[in-house]
């Protein structure tokens, strides 16, 4: 009788849960990286983030799309067999990777 169960509030990292950075562009989103907790994804958003307002106007002047950020859980299942982190500013060799 004096067990307690625990349940996960928000915010809690469970060891099921990674932390992905996802890149926009359009209706296209890529996982740009992951990480074991979500304060670690906040990071790299905001570093991500202000890379891409540093080279907004050459990426705008190349015609090449400006990504928007978010944080999302993501299950390890989730993702791509052969996926791979993304460049900060969301692009390789001109294309939206």
């Amino acid at each position: 009788m004096g067990d307690v169960a625990r349940f996960p509030r928000a915010g809690d990292d469970s060891p099921d849960t990674l932390w992905a950075v996802v890149a926009t562009v359009g209706k296209t989103h890529r996982v740009a990286e992951v990480f074991a907790n979500r304060i670690a994804a906040l990071a790299d958003k905001t570093w991500r983030e202000q890379e891409v307002r540093a080279y907004e106007a050459f990426l705008r002047s190349s015609r090449q799309p400006v990504p928007h950020y978010s944080v999302a859980p993501i299950r390890r299942a989730d993702l791509p067999r052969k996926w791979t982190p993304l460049p900060a500013l969301g692009f390789l060799r001109g294309q939206f990777v």
